[in-house]
Order: C-alpha cells, then structure tokens, then sequence
C-alpha cells in the first residue's frame, strides 16, 4: 500500500510547487441581439483597411478578441442589403490598440459609402470612438495583460454600435429601408440629409448624440458644441438711475448769417445837351428910320 501511494504524493507535490495559473478563458464578443440595418443597396462589402505597426501588433496579438476581429463580424451582422441597386462599402480605418504611459487608448473608426449602380447619387458617413483605460501593471500576469485587453475592446465595440447606428440615422437616413422615401430619378441626392432620424430599418429606440464626456461629468458646453469660456464677455451695461427722466436740453441756436446784397446795376450814362441855335447877325440898314 506504501509503494502505491507514493506515485500520487509526488503528483500532489509537483501540482502544488506550478505557480503557473491556467489560462483563463474569455468569451466571443457577440452583438447578433442588436437590430440589423437595412440599407437599399444589392450588396454591402465590408473590408478592414488597418495596419497596426509592430508594436501595435505584438499587443493586439495578446487580446482574446482583436478589436478588428470584432469590428468585421459587428458590421456584416448589422449592416444587410435590402435588394435594390446599388453598392455599400463599410471600411474599417482604424482598430488599434496603443499603450501611451500608463493608460491603454484603442481607437475605431470606420466609414460607410453608398451609391446607386450609375454612380449619380451617393451617400457617406464616418463613425469613431476612443476609449482609455488604466494598463497593467508591469508585473502583471499574462491572464490579467489578457483580461485588460478584452475589457477595453468590449467597451470600444458597445460605443461603436451606438455611434455607428447614430451616423447612419442622421446622415444616411435616405438609405435605409423604412427611412426617408428615396426617388432614384430625382436630382437631390440621397445622401443627403432628410431632416429626421430614420425608424423603419433600425428597430430600436432613437439614440441622444454620443457625448465624449464620462457619464455623470457636468457639460461645459452649450448647444451646439460652443464652449462657454470661448465667448468674450461684452462691454459692461451702464443702468440708468430710477426716477423721471430729465427733460432733454434744447440745442443752442444758430446765429443765421445774414443774406449777401444783390449788386447794384451801374446808373446809365445821362445824355449829352442839345447845343444852343446861333443868333443870327444883325445887318445895318442906313435907311431904316427908328425903331426898324
């Protein structure tokens, strides 16, 4: 009995000396529950356009969900062709993951375009959200590098599906069945926006605009993303005091100059006298008597 016992205690003892945790498993993040989006287009191709550089890859190797992994099965679950003509392209820009100090940052982006088969109307809108959490420590274990991974993509991918969902409704609502009516003859263009949030191919409730502040932290801006310490204060009010107004003081009068003198015409010059007749001479006659 001694001899068939000693095998067992030495397993024992080996198991109890491993320090080595078993790998912790994590589960397939899974968003097939949300509602789809339908969009009027025939086909919708989804690619992923990202490039981590190598020290982006070695961290992204360690995630049990790659955030682009997740991205690429979000979007060819939500976003379904309807049948009409046309093309969706879903592109996913960005799905990185970076360790900056202290803090992990992932970041998501990806862009949606849409048209008709000849090209004349198109439709394009951009969804990204950017997410920080605290970075293990440097003495941390493999399962826990693995565990803070996983967490921060799981919340980059809860954002995105809100974000995403919000853009579309907003800026390409035209194409989404249910939506805004879309005439493929008219000259508007569908991409366009119509005016009001589409329900019809988005089964759920309408979505407030993502805020980028925490939840809980007061806003400090007002509508329509203006901060309030960007607006200069204006000049100071000068109140005037209670009581009757004083009675306006009449203006000083004008001393009205006076007329200029019209010129005087110069006087015509008086015509010349007449000259005096000549007294005739008197002839003497010898033989007139007196008074002749």
């Amino acid at each position: 009995m001694i001899r068939r016992a000693l095998p067992v205690l030495a397993v024992a003892g080996l198991a109890a000396c491993s320090s080595t945790p078993p790998p912790q498993t994590f589960p397939p993040l899974d968003y097939s529950y949300l509602p789809p989006i339908t969009l009027r287009v025939a086909t919708v191709n989804v690619t992923n356009a990202y490039v981590p550089d190598p020290g982006a890859a070695t961290l992204l190797g360690q995630d049990p969900e790659p955030p682009a992994n997740a991205l690429l099965q979000v979007l060819n679950q939500r976003l379904l062709p309807s049948g009409a003509p046309g093309t969706a392209s879903a592109t996913i820009e960005t799905a990185s993951i970076d360790q900056i100090g202290s803090n992990l940052t992932g970041t998501l982006t990806v862009q949606l375009n849409v048209a008709t088969p000849d090209g004349r109307h198109t439709g394009y809108t951009e969804a990204s959200v950017t997410q920080t959490d605290p970075a293990p420590d440097p003495t941390s274990s493999y399962n826990q590098v693995q565990a803070a991974l996983y967490q921060l993509t799981k919340e980059l991918m809860d954002q995105m599906n809100t974000q995403l969902q919000y853009q579309i409704q907003h800026n390409l609502s035209v194409w989404v069945v249910g939506g805004a009516s879309f005439n493929p003859n008219a000259n508007a263009s569908p991409g366009a926006p119509s005016g009001g949030p589409a329900t019809g191919g988005i089964q759920a409730a309408p979505l407030a605009p993502p805020s980028p502040t925490a939840p809980g932290t007061p806003s400090n801006t007002l509508p329509g993303g203006i901060s309030p310490t960007a607006i200069p204060p204006g000049p100071p009010i000068q109140l005037a005091p209670e009581g009757p107004s004083p009675a306006p003081t009449p203006p000083a009068p004008t001393a009205i100059p006076p007329a200029p003198t019209a010129p005087t015409a110069p006087a015509a010059p008086a015509a010349p006298a007449a000259p005096a007749a000549p007294t005739p001479p008197q002839v003497y006659n010898p033989n007139a008597g007196p008074g002749m």
